[in-house]
């Protein structure tokens, strides 16, 4: 038995034409294989890379344990409607079995062009799957769409701000507007803060530009402290942000252990390794188990891990021993691009 992994590749150039360019490595590559499942990523950021790579891994480990032979074929939305929307295209024509889509606004679109065909949508790293329309419930799906969440709690990390700064006066909320991933965490934080009498400063940007504009207002701000939930816009700037913040010994608090890889002081949320372990699990059993998604509720998962990024941690003088005791387990990192 061989594995297929086949890597589709979609690059645009973005004219008034708005043609596109697809190549796919090994283009008869599927042909024989039992099952068809297509990873529509969001975006290249660390958090849905790793979420990606570990959904492939154990589904190699599913098809040499259970016999079968899975082609997966990737690809990378760019956070682009346009191209998201040719993905989609290409996907159903293809006639998958699965769409495995990483992040809201892939789920959404997945989701919509799935509909009235045979092919079944298990999405990953959905922060809120019922608000995103996704889905009737968390326990009954009701269509043809379930998946695995990765809600956090925003105010675990909200405690967390207060707990390092019992004192604190105003805090900064940096999203994208546009996220639907970002929407209820942001009202959660809102909520928070008017319960303690924190001055909240929302500062939002739907691209890097935006948001290097939006953390410098931030900083001239002088907040004491700034939320972002998993906001995937966000996750993209933050190698270009961070130093802002930690040159004006503000902690940037964020709903991903990744955000800390590229710079941010503290995530907090759930583990993507085994998120999409778990993902690939749901894969495994509407397809090879045949399960109905319709009546596969939505799966979670209450790690609670804290990743801080010792190197910021130093340079804002933050012990960050503080933790240890309000999560599940304290991981570390330095900054760097990936995992």
């Amino acid at each position: 038995m061989k594995t297929s992994i086949k890597s589709t590749i979609i690059t645009a150039a973005l004219t008034l034409a708005a043609a596109f360019s697809i190549t796919a490595c090994d283009s008869n590559a599927g042909a024989d294989a039992d099952y068809k499942v297509a990873i529509v990523k969001y975006v290249d950021d660390a958090s849905l890379n790793q979420i990606e790579d570990a959904i492939i891994a154990q589904i190699e480990a599913k098809e040499k344990e259970l016999g079968v032979t899975i082609d997966v074929q990737k690809y990378n939305g760019q956070a682009d409607g346009t191209i998201l929307n040719q993905i989609a295209a290409e996907v159903v024509a293809d006639d998958v079995d699965v769409v495995v889509p990483i992040a809201t606004p892939a789920a959404v679109l997945m989701q919509s062009a799935t509909e009235g065909t045979d092919i079944k949508v298990v999405f990953s790293a959905v922060s809120d799957p019922v608000g995103a329309g996704l889905v009737a419930s968390n326990d009954a799906p009701g269509s043809n769409v379930t998946g695995v969440s990765d809600a956090i709690d925003t105010a675990a990390i909200m405690d967390l701000i207060l707990l390092q700064n019992p004192d604190i006066k105003s805090i900064g909320l940096l999203y994208d507007k546009g996220q639907a991933s970002s929407t209820a965490s942001i009202a959660d934080a809102k909520a928070y803060c008017e319960g303690k009498g924190i001055t909240v400063v929302e500062k939002t940007g739907t691209n890097t530009t935006e948001v290097q504009a939006a953390a410098d207002a931030l900083v001239a701000a002088g907040v004491e402290a700034i939320f972002t939930p998993q906001d995937n816009t966000i996750m993209v700037a933050e190698l270009s942000i961070f130093e802002k913040f930690t040159e004006a010994k503000i902690p940037h608090y964020t709903g991903a252990d990744s955000f800390a890889l590229n710079g941010a002081f503290l995530g907090y949320g759930v583990n993507y390794v085994n998120l999409g372990t778990l993902t690939a699990d749901m894969v495994i059993d509407v397809t090879v188990n045949g399960a109905n998604p319709a009546t596969t509720a939505v799966k979670t998962l209450d790690d609670g891990i804290i990743m801080v990024n010792t190197e910021t941690a130093t340079t804002l003088g933050i012990d960050y021993n503080i933790f240890k005791d309000s999560c599940s387990e304290l991981k570390t990192t330095v900054t760097k691009q990936e995992f």
